[in-house]
């Protein structure tokens, strides 16, 4: 499981000139199960997703096809880590580290 932070790179309108695309994109990978939550952040710096995926390399192609990285508005941040414990919900996420 990866948690995927976006910090805003550039001034908020440009962020918003682009917000419809990326929210396309959202949509998107929640229709191919790769991602199971998202949001802004409080103050309105970027974002968070929660996201899955089989690999690292795999998280890291999915995140440059964000619209607000080909426009510049955005940086990633990556943090893989391991769902050892979870909601009943999301048991099916469950992984066991090697």
């Amino acid at each position: 499981m990866f948690v995927l932070e976006l910090t805003y790179t550039a001034p908020i309108e440009a962020v918003d000139a682009v917000l419809e695309a990326h929210v396309a994109w959202l949509d998107e990978q929640y229709a191919r199960g790769h991602f199971l939550a998202s949001g802004r952040k409080n103050p309105r710096d970027g974002g968070v997703i929660l996201a899955v995926a089989g690999d690292r390399a795999r998280i890291e192609e999915i995140a440059s096809t964000d619209p607000f990285v080909a426009a510049g508005v955005c940086a990633y941040r990556i943090t893989e880590f391991y769902a050892t414990k979870t909601a009943p919900e999301l048991e099916r996420y469950r992984e066991t580290p090697d």
